[in-house]
Parts: structure tokens; C-alpha cells; sequence
């Protein structure tokens, strides 16, 4: 499947167009709707909740950005959606919340996070929500198994790896090394078979993604561009950059 022109026709806002600055967060409804308003994609995280619910958040652990503590792999959506943030009186969203809020006005790229344990539960329920969606949307993973779940239960809809250079026991605690392996360089790639790239903006140039974009037509991201020299490196080696902390012109 080849990734839509549309993925790569405007800058996709990581997760939303926010600003702590002005209280909008990350990943929180005013992060939409200000993405909505600058007619940006929007991306988004998802975590799998015990009850089996697919919430917008990138931690999976609760503190950085709200109060309390513990992971959100062991608190149902309810309780989730209960917890305080620091910096704002909104709430965590359901991805069928997120769904209800976008209605289609732009495309979502929607990234599934994972424990690299070969749980799909968190895949099962973006079906789920997304087979009753008419909107444009995505999605990626850095687990190559998830961007395999994602080929197997939304075959309708565009896949992406997440991907960097290095992958480290200290920052990829969770993968094993045999993991690690696989995601250096795109190993995986004629078995998780993506659509596009999203590579991180300081690690390009790079071999793998070149030629998953030039020789096999994939579509390239490159996240999460934050300065001029990492938008002027995205435009000279990617199709679209993923980016926070600025506004990017019409």
C-alpha cells in the first residue's frame, strides 16, 4: 500500500499544535482544535488502558505532565480520564473522543505505543474506533510487530515505522537486543512492509530511509523538527516534517 498524498501535503503538528505558554498541552482537545484551526495534520499517541481502551498520551507513565503516579497500563480510560493535569482543567481523550473532535477536518497520524511484549489489544481497538471513521487517518509504531498488527487488522489504512539510527538498552529499555537489532537500519522492513518513514530530523541523511523512499516509493517524515536548521534538513531530505514549538506559514 502506498502512502496518500494527503500524508504529506501540510506539516503534521506533533502531538497538536500546542504551547505550554498558552495552556494548550500536548495531546489535550485545545491541541486539536488549534491544529484544526492552522489546517495541520495532527499527531497523536496512544496508550492501551487495563480495561482495553486506546487513550491519547504519549507517557505511559503518569507525572510528567499530571499529577499523581503509576502506569497507564494499570488504570482503566475512567480513571485516566479522571486524573489532574498541572498545566490545564482538560482531560485526557479517548482515540473515539479524539475521532468525534477532528470529525474528518484534517488527517491524523497516530502513533501506537508499545511495550515491545506482542500485546495488539492496543491495534484491536484503533480498528475498532477507525472502522467507524471516515476521516483521514494513519498509523505508526517504533515496534515493527505493531506496524505488523496494524497491516493485519487495518488493512485499509496506511502504515508507518517510527524510526532513529541507534537504538540503546537506555533509551529502548523494554525492546530486547535482538529487538534493537531488527529496528537498526529498517531490518524489519520487508516483513512489517511500511508505507512511509517517520525519521528522526538529526539522524538524516541516513541509508535506510533513502532507500525506502527512492527505491521502494516509500513516503518520508522526519520528526520532530523544532529549529530552522532541522526544517531546512527536513526539506532537503524528506517529504514532510513533524513539528513542535513553532508555527510553520501557509
Amino acid at each position: 500500500m502506498r502512502a496518500p498524498d494527503w500524508l504529506t501535503a501540510r506539516p503534521v503538528a506533533h502531538r497538536g499544535l500546542h504551547d505550554a505558554d498558552r495552556g494548550i498541552i500536548e495531546n489535550m482537545p485545545a491541541a486539536a482544535e488549534a491544529a484544526i484551526a492552522g489546517n495541520f495534520s495532527i499527531e497523536c499517541d496512544i496508550q492501551l488502558t487495563s480495561d482495553g481502551e486506546a487513550i491519547v498520551h504519549h507517557d505511559d507513565e503518569l507525572g510528567r505532565l499530571t499529577e499523581g503516579s503509576g502506569a497507564l497500563l494499570g488504570k482503566t480510560a475512567a480513571e485516566l480520564k479522571a486524573v489532574a493535569f498541572k498545566d490545564t482543567s482538560e482531560r485526557m481523550m479517548t482515540l473515539a473522543e479524539l475521532c468525534a473532535l477532528v470529525a474528518g477536518r484534517v488527517p491524523l497520524v497516530i502513533e501506537v505505543k508499545s511495550h515491545f511484549d506482542g500485546d495488539r489489544r492496543l491495534v484491536r481497538r484503533m480498528a475498532e474506533v477507525l472502522s467507524s471513521y471516515d476521516g483521514r487517518a494513519v498509523g505508526m509504531s517504533f515496534d515493527p510487530d505493531q506496524v505488523g498488527a496494524l497491516r493485519e487488522l487495518i488493512p485499509n489504512r496506511p502504515r508507518g515505522i517510527v524510526a532513529e539510527r541507534n537504538y540503546t538498552e537506555t533509551d529502548w529499555p523494554e525492546a530486547s537486543p535482538a529487538q534493537r537489532h531488527d529496528m537498526t537500519h529498517l531490518r524489519h522492513f520487508f516483513r512489517s512492509q511500511p508505507a512511509f518513514v517517520a525519521y528522526r530530523v538529526d539522524d538524516l541523511p541516513a541509508m535506510a530511509p533513502w532507500i525506502a523512499r527512492n527505491v521502494f516509493g516509500c513516503a518520508l517524515l522526519s520528526w520532530t523538527v523544532r529549529t530552522d536548521e532541522q526544517r531546512a534538513r527536513g526539506a532537503r531530505y524528506a517529504d514532510q516534517i513533524i513539528f513542535e514549538g513553532f508555527t510553520p506559514e501557509p
